[in-house]
C-alpha cells in the first residue's frame, strides 16, 4: 500500500499536534497576605526593581522585598 506525499505530512502533522508535549509554568510568587490584624499601609515610591513585591515584615513594617535580594534599603 502506498502513501502519498500528502497523507504522510497530515499524519506527522496530526503526530506533532496530538503528542501531548507538556511545558512547565514559569515560577509565579504566589499571593501575599498580611497576617491577621495587621494594617495595610500601600507603598510611597515605585517598586526599586522588577521582581519587588510589597510585604509586610514583622519588626520594620511594610516594604519591598524580592526573593533573591531581600529587602530594599537594608532589610534583611
Amino acid at each position: 500500500m502506498k502513501y502519498s506525499t500528502v497523507t504522510c505530512a497530515v499524519a506527522a502533522c496530526a503526530a506533532a499536534v496530538l503528542s501531548g508535549c507538556v511545558v512547565a509554568p514559569a515560577y509565579v510568587e504566589p499571593a501575599y497576605a498580611a497576617p491577621a490584624g495587621v494594617v495595610y499601609v500601600a507603598p510611597t515610591y515605585a517598586a526599586p526593581a522588577v521582581g519587588y513585591t510589597w510585604r509586610y515584615h514583622a519588626r520594620y513594617g511594610w516594604g519591598w522585598h524580592h526573593a533573591g535580594y531581600g529587602w530594599h534599603r537594608g532589610w534583611r
